[in-house]
């Protein structure tokens, strides 16, 4: 019930700025599109024109910072600034719900954001549909609402928080096989990029987008980042009662 009650609270937030949040999250993935796709257009990698090769990496990029930047610039304000996060220790709610509430309105505004990157997709380019490309558009957006969620319960002022994103977001973004094949990194580096958890969600919705199918081995690793991250995000809240 608590998820629930949560989930109608930010969908209020969200209906009442529908045309701030749509704008501001189209503006992004189409920047992108233009600099990068359009602009090398002429470009090859991996046997696709660049234009459809960037599109998957688009659409990573646009669930992940979405999901991330709601929950944790809410979650932020909630403990630092309005310091009304007591109210929901000192209220019947269970903790792990609030978690889980929070994670998952984040995460339904990272996979709001990725529908454009979607629609994107179809005008310019033919693409495979899946059922899989949404679960692991889902799967993704989970993890990073999780990561935010994590990276604002544990900050102690807003600047940690930018900090926190200039540091571990925008490199992982950027380094993770969004814009150009991880196959040609060397081994070492690439050892490093095979650890992120982006790095096997992008894979998998490049995979689906050209028609290849699943990766085992990467959809595994995305569920038990996913898993890991909510088990953490729920015990992080514990502690911050015992605080």
């Amino acid at each position: 019930m608590e998820v629930l009650t949560i989930l109608w609270r930010e969908y209020t937030f969200f209906k009442h700025r529908f045309l701030k949040i749509t704008f501001s999250q189209m503006i992004s993935p189409l920047l992108y599109l233009i600099t990068f796709g359009i602009g090398l257009s002429g470009v090859v990698v991996e046997g696709k024109s660049y234009l459809f090769f960037i599109l998957p990496g688009l659409l990573a990029m646009a669930t992940t910072r979405n999901s991330y930047a709601a929950v944790s610039m809410r979650i932020s304000i909630t403990r630092l600034h309005e310091k009304s996060l007591e109210c929901y220790i000192y209220s019947p709610t269970r903790m792990s719900h609030f978690a889980l509430g929070y994670i998952l309105a984040g995460a339904l505004r990272g996979f709001y954001a990725g529908l454009f990157t979607i629609a994107i997709g179809s005008i310019t380019n033919s693409m495979s549909w899946s059922i899989m490309l949404f679960v692991v558009m889902f799967i993704n957006a989970v993890i990073f609402a999780s990561i935010g969620f994590i990276s604002a319960m544990v900050i102690d002022t807003h600047y940690d928080l930018n900090r926190f994103t200039n540091m571990i977001i925008t490199p992982m973004t950027f380094l993770c096989g969004t814009f150009y094949s991880v196959g040609g990194l060397p081994w070492y580096f690439k050892a490093v990029i095979e650890w992120l958890p982006l790095t096997h969600t992008t894979r998998l919705m490049r995979r689906l987008f050209f028609g290849y199918g699943i990766d085992g081995f990467s959809l595994l690793i995305s569920l038990v980042y996913m898993v890991l991250l909510l088990i953490f995000s729920i015990r992080i809240c514990y502690e911050e009662i015992k605080d």
